[in-house]
């Protein structure tokens, strides 16, 4: 299994407000230090809000990309549905020419929808700027000259898109919620799948997982190609009572305002109990703990191919977080991967 973590550049640690500049410089030595210990993956989200810093995902890793030998760089996610898929392309074909071969994308509808009206796109156009951005994306992925029309964006008549990544095949993984839908396309299309589970427990989602490995061997697609991620909330400490006293204040006060804003109550204790017990979504505790949920987890969803961590949007320091990537890489991964 491939472990690494995911980041959306947060520049608020509980009610301490970092500087851009602060926030951006400790990102990158956690990638630097995630890359040295260890970790196999590191990912940026996109958002277009105050408290985050992620809404140039490619320039980011890119820094990150000069900074590191091994460690594969990806977004998580890109919103496709409210970008140009032609110049997605040429950004992470540049980042993967910087970065050696290091560079892939998860891509997706984006839970967070400020980028559709930001960037002139209609929420009702959903689903439908989706699969035809998609479908441009993979052509202009696979072949150097494009032809292509659609409703959305001008056509392309047999044009040329440089530069080209380093990669044959430059990895697109389908990142997705619950929705059926969107599990089946990613099967289909024989692309690999990111699963975000964020709340309740993780293996109910067994059945979406099967419907993407089934649609995918309809499609024609060997077991081998149809790789399976798992993004999470989580964090890593020496002890399990540690991991929770540093983790809950911050997810508390977190999920407690995204409640406000979208119709949610607040988080209690009790809630967070749930997550935190062994078939829940919160991938927390000491690295032994941690190591046997992850494996609980692939064998509930079949077999997982890569986990991320969503760690630094719950309040949690530069230094804690600093340590929890050192715990993944020294510990975490050797238990899951028999190392």
């Amino acid at each position: 299994m491939e472990i690494g973590i995911d980041s959306f550049a947060s520049a608020m640690y509980g009610s301490n407000e970092l500087s851009g500049v602060d926030a951006m410089e400790q990102l990158l030595d956690r990638i630097a230090f995630a890359d040295e210990v260890g970790l196999d993956v590191f990912g940026i989200g996109e958002h277009h809000k105050k408290e985050f810093l992620d809404s140039a995902t490619a320039v980011i890793l890119a820094a990150a990309a000069t900074r590191t030998k091994r460690i594969k760089l990806t977004s998580a996610v890109t919103v496709l549905s409210a970008a140009d898929p032609v110049r997605v392309y040429q950004s992470f074909a540049t980042l993967d020419l910087i970065s050696k071969g290091r560079a892939e994308m998860v891509v997706g509808r984006g839970s967070s929808i400020e980028a559709y009206p930001l960037f002139g796109f209609s929420l009702n156009d959903y689903d439908a700027l989706f699969k035809e951005k998609l479908d441009l994306l993979l052509k202009v992925r696979d072949s150097e000259f494009v032809t292509w029309s659609g409703r959305f964006r001008a056509p392309l008549a047999d044009l040329p898109v440089y530069p080209r990544a380093l990669q044959p095949k430059l990895p697109v993984w389908l990142g997705v919620g619950g929705t059926p839908e969107s599990f089946a396309r990613a099967g289909t299309l024989g692309l690999p799948l990111m699963v975000a589970v964020i709340g309740g427990e993780t293996h109910r989602f067994r059945p979406l997982v099967d419907h993407y490995r089934e649609a995918g061997r309809r499609a024609g697609f060997s077991p081998e190609q149809l790789k399976v991620g798992l993004h999470s909330p989580g964090y890593v400490a020496a002890t399990n009572e540690e991991a929770i006293a540093d983790y809950y204040p911050g997810y508390a006060e977190l999920w407690t305002k995204l409640g406000r804003e979208r119709g949610w109550p607040p988080v209690t204790k009790a809630q967070f109990d749930s997550l935190a017990a062994p078939k829940g979504v919160l991938v927390l505790g000491s690295p032994e703990q941690v190591a046997e949920k992850l494996l609980r987890h692939s064998e509930a969803l079949g077999g997982v191919d890569r986990f991320t961590f969503q760690m630094d949007n719950a309040g949690l320091t530069h230094a804690q977080l600093m340590s929890s990537i050192e715990l993944i890489g020294k510990k975490v991964i050797p238990l899951v991967n028999g190392d």
